[in-house]
This record gives C-alpha cells, structure tokens and sequence, in this order.
C-alpha cells in the first residue's frame, strides 16, 4: 500500500515529523523555493507586463534532480499534504509544489503548525485545508514588484554611480541611516549647568525656583545661583506611591532580534539562524521535538492551552500570587496572519533542563525566549516610587528612587532587566539637612544618536517598513553592498551609500520613502484579505513607476570613473578604475575608441612539477576569478586540477596527489588517504 507524503521545507524539520506520524507517512523537504520569476523577456522580469502582469516562473537552478524526485514520490503516493510555514511566503511555496508537482484538488491539502510537537502536527492533519488562493497573491505580488524595482532600480544605479542595487525596502531603510547623518551633521551643540547637592545618602539635583522649573544656560547663571544658596536644605515634600511595574509583551520576531542585539550581542542574522534550529527540532534524551513555536510573527497572541499550563506551571513552581494575566495589544495594525507569539513549546521544557543538548548560542536564545513568555503571564511586580522635595532660598531640589516591593514577572526576568532600585532615606517634611558640597556641572546636548541594528529594527516596525522576517536580510544587504558600515555596533553610511540615497531621492523621493513602501505593505495585506485586485494594484504602481525610471536613465547625471593616476600606454588618455560583474580593474577612459585593459602581474606560485611534462604546476584564475591549478605549458601541457595538489605522488600510480574536502586523493586512481 503506498504511503501518504508531506512535503515540508527543510530536511531537519521532515526528520522530526517523520517520527511522529509513522510508518504510514513519508516526509520529505523541498528545500525552500522550487520556483522563483525567470530573468527572461522586458528588462529580465519573468513577468509579461502587458499580459496582465503574467508571471514566467522557472525552476531554479540546481533544484531540477529535486523537483524530478519529489515528482516521482507525488506518483507513488496515494496522497500529499503541503506543509510548508504558515506564512504568506510558505502558502506561496505550497501553490508552486502544487503547480510544479502537477497536483490536482481531490489528492492533496494544505496543513499548517506552530509548532513542530507531536500533539501538535497530528492536530494540524485534522485542520487540512486547501491552498489560500489571496495570500499566495500577495506574496507573489510582493515578489513581482521586488523584480521589478530591484532590477530597474539596481541596473540604474550601476550604470550612473558606484552603487551595486537598489530596492523597494532596502533604499528606505538605508535612506534612514542617511538621513540620521545628516540630523548629526547639521546638530549644534548647545551647552547647559546642572547644579546638585551632595548629602551623606543621597544627591539633590536643582529642580526649579519657586514654581518654575530652571534651565541654566551659561557659567555665569549657575555662579549667580550657586552664590544665594546656604547650606541648609529643608525637606519640603516626601511623596511615596506604590506603581506596578508591568511586565512585557511575549517575543515577536522584531522584539526577539531588538532584545537578542542589545542583551545577547546576537545580530538579526544570527538570532533568525539559531531561533530555526529550535524551532525545526532538537534531539532531546528520549525525542526530537521543536523547542519553540514559529518564529516568523507579527503577534504576542499566546494559545490558550500556552496559556493553561503555563498558569499551572507559575502556581506550582512560585505560588498563586503570581499568576498574572493575558496582556493584549494595544495596536491591531500591521499584524500579519493570525500567528501566536513566540513561545516555548512546553513550559515545563526549563532552559537547564536541555542545556546538555543546545549549543551556547541556542541556550541562550532558548533562556531569553522562555523567561520572556513565562513573565509575560506572570503578574506585575510593585515598586515604591519616593520623590523627596528639598528647598534651598525657594530653589527646589528634587531627588527620585524607587524599590521593588514585590517582585512579580521579575522573579524570572530580572536577568535581561535592570530594576534601577535606588533606596532613599527615611525623611520627614521638615527635616534639616545640611551640607557643603554644592557643585555645578557643565554638559553639552548630544546629537541624535546613529542607529544600531537593534534601534534600527525598531524604526522600520514602527513605521511599517517591510515584514520582520525581512529586517535580517535588508541589514545584511546593505552592509555586503558596501552602503553602511558597523561601526561600535553603529551603523554609519559610506560614500557610496549617501551619494545612491541621494540620487534616488533627486528621481524618486514619490516612491522611495516611508510613507509610500508603508502604504504598499498595507495593500499586499489587502490583497491577502481578499479586498484588492493585485493586478490593479500592478497596473497603478508600474504607470507611475516607469517613466520615473526612463526620465532617470535619461537625465541622471553620470558619476565620472575615477582616475588611477597614470596614462594609457597605447593612446596617452587618463586611466580609470572600472567595474564589472567580477570585480574592480583599470582600463583606458578613452573606450570604445581604445580598448586597452591593465593586466594586473601576479606572483606566479609553482606547486610542484608537472607529472605529463617538464614544465610546472601552478596557481591559475578563471575569467569568474576562481582558483584552479594547471601547468606553466599550456596549451601544450593540458593538466589541470580544482584541486590543490599536495607536492606528492600517488603510489600506485605516479599520478598527482590533491586536496579534496578533508582527505588526499589521487587525480587518476582510487587511491586516498
């Protein structure tokens, strides 16, 4: 009897759910994306613009033999169910299986999870569904205006400056890193006095005088002031309130990347990477099961069976007074899919009790991830606020601390949040303290601070720039494009970053800000709701944005290559540094007229003499730049290896020994060692 197949997106993943399901399910990975937009037809798009917006798809490269095979386990199955994540970007991957795989309606259906335990995926084979048509759509619409703004965007910058790309997302989010630059460039500092009175157990900072409150702008204002006070300070008011100090919201995927940056040091890319380790599986003493729920959301909603347990985990370990209760949000906006939060799979899953089986970078991630979902039930924790009131000649002085009063959610998360207890002393109204150490500080304002990855994922969720699952890849670009560089953990446009964002700003400020990619995320998700024509929204964007386009090939002014230096042997114009798809090189300014090129001269390295004649083997590059080794007589000599040859001989048949992987093996027998 043939088996039912699931087809999910990642080997390790299948591997955990195989176990679950049993000898009646084969499950196998399509290993992401099978499909992606062909670079054929206008501009390279894939896409036949006056069809409709008509999509080429292809199989992607290296993906044939994969394809072939999933198809052959289609046919010997008696039913497939698509698995992939439950998302927009997963239901797409499920519709092109479908397509590519040839699969019809009555043999096959869409089943999703949050989580990869086994109560859960059995549960998610009685919610099969089919494949929603409105969510593929916007991620394919997603997909088709990337295409064509990357490639339009990108090949303009090439051509017209130094930059490498361009695209819908990642423009904004590096015109925010520009932006901020220029706030700090053009920000004059402006200096200030502060004036504080130091007692035995505490410090007094100078408030206001009278009723109004103090800003002391000059040397000689805090002199004048410093001179009217005494030494006698008088407690005017002792004011203490009891606040609740509420606890946080569970992990979103932004809210994860922002706190693992700033409490882990972990950059967006990583936290992604490890949060999908312990989310497809981990092998535990006894089984394999997914530590975390999915952990690409928008949403800090939490199952009720979460929330259930958990309730009863707080009462067992810590005691009823610190249950605490379901926090809602208060922002329903930009909230993609009806998703939980992330969470740890089973709360009685403690961080110690897998340490033996996580490496150190998922314990940590799992610790932070756990302690966050099991506070955010947790009751709030209390602190008594004290401000004490101190007067000096009607100049007030204010003085502030808190402590914890109950503890609360900060029983467990005490550790990635600092409570900044400070104790005051006991005092009365009408006490007397005295002192002679009155001091005044000169400071300076500070200019807007530059963003770190943390504060920049924070900036583009606000203004709803993007999806989360996105920020990891757009910060990744823009730094291997050469447009900003991290420095201290901040992030501080180049040359080339400021020079891309402003031409694009001089042709498509419309369309390139804030306002305008925020509008279109909020138009991807009407598509996915069912209430917007994706075609309309196509037709509308490509009308305003071509003839921007064609005006900027048009008109942008060219950048002039930068010269070396140095003439041109043949024809005596200036050398200039080019690019192409391989690399920097110097040519002559003077081409296509003259199409001289400098050959760079590069140390020869000999390896070993050649086992076919008398010459030797040498170090080579291709035209792409990839290293291979081949003899000095060439094209007399035809020997040639990827491999690095070792210098020795193989024994069995004098052929070249090389390095392969992590062994030696000869060129032409069997031989290795």
């Amino acid at each position: 009897m043939s088996k039912k197949l699931v087809i999910v997106e990642s080997p390790s993943k299948s591997k955990t759910i195989e176990k679950y399901l049993g000898s009646d399910y084969k499950v196998v990975a399509s290993m992401g994306h099978i499909r992606d937009l062909a670079t054929s037809g206008k501009y390279g798009f894939g896409i036949d613009i006056e069809d409709d917006f008509k999509p080429n798809y292809t199989v992607i490269k290296g993906k044939n033999k994969l394809v072939k095979e999933l198809k052959k386990q289609v046919n010997d199955s008696s039913y497939v169910y698509l698995a992939t994540d439950p998302d927009r970007e997963g239901e797409a991957i499920s519709w092109h299986l479908y397509d590519t795989l040839g699969l019809k309606d009555k043999d096959y259906e869409r089943i999703v999870f949050n989580e990869i335990t086994k109560n859960v995926i059995l549960d998610s084979f009685k919610k099969a569904r089919k494949i929603d048509d409105n969510l593929v759509k916007s991620q394919e619409t997603r997909r088709m205006l990337d295409r064509i703004i990357g490639f339009r965007l990108s090949k303009l910058m090439q051509s017209k400056t130094g930059g490498k790309s361009a695209g819908r997302v990642q423009s904004v989010a590096l015109k925010l890193i520009v932006d901020r630059e220029r706030e700090i460039e053009a920000f004059k500092e402006e200096e200030y006095y502060e004036i504080d009175a130091h007692f035995k157990d505490m410090d007094s900072k100078l408030d206001s005088y009278k009723n109004d409150k103090l800003e002391i702008k000059t040397e000689d204002e805090a002199k004048n002031i410093l001179s009217k006070l005494s030494n006698d300070f008088k407690v005017e008011n002792v004011d203490k309130k009891e606040k609740e100090k509420r606890g946080k919201y569970p992990f979103t995927t932004s809210t994860l990347q922002q706190e693992a940056s700033t409490k882990l040091n972990f950059s967006s890319k990583k936290t992604m990477s490890v949060a999908q380790k312990l989310y497809e599986g981990i092998s535990l003493k006894d089984e394999t099961v997914g530590l975390i729920s999915y952990m690409r959301t928008d949403s800090i909603r939490l199952s009720d069976e979460f929330i259930g347990s958990t309730y009863k985990y707080i009462e067992e370990n810590y005691g009823k007074e610190y249950i605490g209760y379901v926090k809602k949000s208060k922002n329903k906006d930009n909230v993609q899919d009806a998703h939980e939060a992330i969470r740890p799979t089973s709360i009685y899953r403690n961080p110690e009790s897998v340490k033996e089986y996580l490496t150190n970078d998922e314990y940590k991630l799992y610790s932070i991830i756990y302690y966050r979902a099991l506070a955010s039930l947790m009751k709030n924790a209390k602190v008594l606020a004290t401000t004490i009131i101190l007067d000096n000649n009607d100049y007030k002085f204010k003085t502030t601390g808190q402590i914890v009063v109950f503890d609360g959610y900060l029983k467990v998360y005490s550790k990635y949040e600092d409570t900044n207890d400070k104790e005051l002393p006991d005092l009365k109204v009408g006490d007397i303290l005295n002192t002679d150490d009155i001091e005044y500080t000169r400071h300076t304002t500070n200019p807007p601070a530059r963003y770190t990855e943390s504060k920049l994922i924070k900036e583009m969720e606000e203004l709803g720039i993007g999806r989360p699952s996105t920020y990891a890849t757009t910060i990744a670009i823009i730094q291997e494009r050469g447009y900003v560089k991290l420095i201290e953990k901040k992030f501080h446009p180049t040359e080339i970053g400021i020079e891309t964002t402003d031409k694009l700003q001089e042709f498509f400020k419309d369309i390139i800000n804030v306002k305008y990619t925020k509008e279109m995320e909020d138009d991807l998700d009407k598509i996915a709701d069912g209430d917007l024509d994706y075609i309309e929204l196509l037709k509308r964007f490509y009308g305003d944005f071509e003839p921007k386009v064609k005006d900027a090939f048009s008109n942008m002014e060219k950048k002039p290559a930068e010269e070396t230096g140095e003439m041109c042997p043949n024809c005596g114009s200036p050398m200039v540094i080019r690019k192409s798809r391989y690399g920097e090189f110097e040519a002559c300014s003077n081409y296509p007229t003259c199409k001289y090129i400098k050959q760079e001269k590069k140390e020869i390295k000999e390896i070993m003499n050649c086992p076919k004649c008398e010459g030797k083997i040498v170090e080579k590059t291709t035209k792409r730049g990839k290293t291979f080794y081949g003899c000095n007589n060439y094209p007399k000599c035809d020997f040639a290896s990827w491999d690095k040859p070792t210098g020795e001989y193989c024994p069995n048949c004098n052929s070249v020994l090389v390095e392969h992987k992590d062994k030696i093996k000869c060129v032409n027998c069997d031989y290795e060692k």
